[in-house]
């Protein structure tokens, strides 16, 4: 279950990749179906809060007609930076499953952890290395296009 779910997460990665976005896809799921899907389209909106988690947060809160967001699970191709997260906590998420971990900006684990490390008025489950493998090659292969358009 975790990897059709992943594997969804990956199709939205894809389609920010296509626009030369970092290719992060993030689905948000209840009852086992998916209620929202988003890619990151910072650079295309020129807008720093227009991460996948975030988009995904606001459709699916569009969709159940509510900010809190209970019982829902988020999976994610990359770990979470700390404005994701806090939004993640904020929306009442309860687990998240990562693909791979940013090492740079990561705050499920990597850099921080406001999961765990912080008691804040909810707390979220957190699964990593989902499909870790696929997640991290695409990224890996985005990053060596991007300096490829940039060096020509």
């Amino acid at each position: 279950m975790e990897e059709k779910f992943m594997q969804e997460a990956l199709k939205e990665a894809k389609k920010a990749y296509k626009k030369l976005e970092v290719p992060v896809g993030a689905v948000i799921v209840k009852n086992g179906e998916i209620i929202a899907k988003a890619h990151n389209l910072k650079e295309t909106k020129f807008d720093t809060t227009k991460h996948a988690e975030i988009l995904a947060i606001q459709k699916a809160s569009k969709k159940l007609k509510s900010w809190r967001l209970i019982d829902c699970e988020m999976y994610i191709t990359l770990e979470p930076c700390a404005m994701c997260a806090g939004a993640i906590i904020n929306s009442r998420i309860k687990k998240i499953y990562i693909g791979t971990m940013d090492e740079k900006t990561g705050a499920a684990g990597s850099k921080l952890n406001l999961f765990k490390d912080y008691t804040f008025n909810h707390s979220v489950e957190v699964e990593t290395n989902v499909m870790q493998k696929q997640c991290e090659k695409l990224l890996k292969d985005f990053f060596k296009e991007l300096r490829t358009i940039k060096n020509s």
